[in-house]
C-alpha cells in the first residue's frame, strides 16, 4: 500500500488545502496521473500519482492538511481493469458497424489513442458535479487544465455563458435562494495581504494621462515584422515595462522597499506583471527586465502568462518582484487606484485606451488617451519622486525613441544635457 503524502510546495509553506480531487475514491489511477489540486497561500499545485493502483481517498475537498500528511493510499497490488483496454478496439470497428443509436457516454471518453492524454475532455470531480447539476454536456466544454482536463473553472464559465439558458433560470430568477462557498487558501491569503497593505502602509495614488498614438503608430507599422523576426506579438506591456525600468533607474526609491527601519534599494528591476488565470489574479515576475530588449520582455511575458493560464507556474516565478504593473484596461477599466503588492513600494496601473479631445498647440485633436495611475507607499516615496516617475514614464511612451536613450531626447544626448 503506497501512501500519498503532501509534498512541500515551497519554502515557508507548512499547510495546504485540498482544492479538488480529480479522481474518485476506488478509481484505478495510472502512474503520473494527476490526483488532485492543492491550494497553498501562494499558488495552486497539482499532485501526481507516484504509483499505479486503486486509490483510497483519506482527505476530503476543503480539508486543510500540513506538509507530510497522508491524504490518500494507493493499492499497488491491484490490477488495471480489463475494460480499460477494449474501447480503443471497439472505436475502430464503429465505421463499419451498423448503429441505430449514438454510442453510450461510457464508450466515448476515458480511453484515447496512445498519443493522446487520458485526461483530455475529462472533467474533474468538482467540474462534473457542476455540469451534471445543470444538465450540460461535458463533451462541449473545452478543458484548460493540464492535458486538456476540464477544471471546475471551465465548468463554471461554460455554465455562466448561458448554455441552454432555460435550464439555468432556476439559479438566477428571483428564487431568493442563497449558497455558500468556502474561500480558497489562495483567496484568503490575498484578502489578508490586501487588508494589511491598507492598514500598514501610507498608500497614495497619483494619476496622469498618456497619448498612445506614437506607440500605436509604431506598433501598427512593425507588429507583423516584429512577430516574424522574434516570434512574439508586439503588445503595449513591453513598452510599459521598458519605460518603467528606465524610470526606476532615475528614481530608485520607487524600486525600493522597507524592512523595519531599513530602506532596501535594488540595483535591478524584477517587474511583476499581473495576469488573469482560471484561479484568479497572479503576478509572475520578469527578472532583470532592465537588461532585456523589447522582444525579450514580450517573449518572457508571453511565456509566464501561458504558464499561469495552464496552472503550471511555480511559486519561485511569482516571488521576489521589486515593482508591479497591472493592466485593468483589458477588462474595460477607465481609472482605478491599484493596491501595492507588498513588500514593494509602488505599482503602476494601466487602463483602457479611449479617443478623447485634447488641446495640441492651441487646437483640438482627437487622440487615443490612456489614464495611468501610480500607487505608492508615502513612507518611502515622496510626492515629488512619485509624480516625476509617472511623468518620465509618460514622456518615454509619447516619444518611444527615449526608451533607447535612457529617457533622453537624441538632441539632449548630442548636446551633453
Amino acid at each position: 500500500m503506497f501512501k500519498v503524502k503532501v509534498p512541500s510546495p515551497g519554502e515557508s509553506i507548512t499547510e495546504v488545502e485540498i482544492a479538488t480531487w480529480l479522481v474518485a475514491d476506488g478509481d484505478y489511477v495510472e502512474k503520473e496521473q494527476v490526483l488532485c489540486e492543492v491550494d497553498s497561500d501562494k499558488a495552486t499545485l497539482e499532485l501526481p500519482a507516484e504509483e499505479a493502483g486503486i486509490i483510497k481517498i483519506i482527505a476530503k475537498e476543503g480539508d486543510a492538511v500540513t506538509v507530510g500528511d497522508i491524504i490518500a493510499e494507493i493499492d499497488t497490488s491491484a490490477k488495471a481493469p480489463a475494460k480499460k483496454a477494449t474501447p480503443a478496439a471497439e472505436v475502430k470497428k464503429e465505421p463499419v458497424a451498423e448503429k441505430k443509436a449514438p454510442a453510450p457516454a461510457s464508450a466515448a471518453a476515458p480511453v484515447t489513442a496512445a498519443n493522446e492524454s487520458y485526461a483530455k475532455g475529462i472533467p474533474s470531480v468538482a467540474a462534473k458535479k457542476i455540469l451534471d447539476e445543470k444538465g450540460a454536456d461535458a463533451s462541449k466544454v473545452k478543458g484548460s487544465g493540464k492535458d486538456g482536463r476540464i477544471t471546475k473553472s471551465d465548468a463554471m464559465q461554460y455554465v455562466a455563458a448561458g448554455v441552454d439558458a432555460t435550464q439555468f433560470l432556476q439559479g438566477w430568477g428571483g428564487t431568493r435562494e442563497q449558497s455558500q462557498e468556502k474561500m480558497s487558501m489562495l483567496r484568503r491569503k490575498i484578502a489578508q495581504r490586501l487588508v494589511s497593505v491598507k492598514n500598514e502602509t501610507a498608500m497614495l495614488t497619483t494619476f496622469n494621462e498618456v497619448d498612445m498614438k506614437p506607440i500605436m503608430d509604431l506598433r501598427n507599422q512593425y507588429k507583423d515584422k516584429f512577430k516574424e523576426v522574434h516570434g512574439a506579438s508586439l503588445g503595449f506591456m513591453g513598452f510599459f515595462t521598458k519605460a518603467v525600468t528606465e524610470a526606476l533607474r532615475l528614481f530608485p526609491a520607487v524600486n525600493a522597499m522597507l524592512d523595519g527601519d531599513q530602506m532596501i534599494f535594488h540595483d535591478y528591476a524584477d517587474i511583476g506583471i499581473a495576469v488573469s488565470s482560471p484561479k484568479g489574479l497572479m503576478v509572475p515576475v520578469v527578472r532583470n527586465a532592465e537588461q532585456m530588449s523589447l522582444a525579450e520582455i514580450e517573449a518572457d511575458i508571453k511565456r509566464l502568462a501561458i504558464r499561469a493560464r495552464d496552472g503550471a507556474i511555480s511559486i519561485e516565478e511569482m516571488t521576489g518582484g521589486t515593482f508591479t504593473i497591472t493592466n485593468g484596461g483589458v477588462f474595460g477599466s477607465m481609472l482605478s487606484t491599484p493596491i501595492i503588492n507588498p513588500p514593494q513600494s509602488a505599482i503602476l496601473g494601466m487602463h483602457n485606451i479611449v479617443e478623447r479631445p485634447v488641446a495640441i498647440n492651441g487646437e483640438v485633436h482627437i487622440r487615443p488617451i490612456m489614464y495611468v495611475a501610480l500607487s505608492y507607499d508615502h513612507r518611502i516615496v515622496d510626492g515629488k519622486e512619485s509624480v516625476s516617475f509617472l511623468v518620465k514614464v509618460k514622456e518615454m511612451l509619447e516619444n518611444p525613441v527615449r526608451l533607447m536613450t535612457g529617457g533622453k531626447n537624441p538632441e539632449e544626448i548630442l548636446l551633453g544635457l
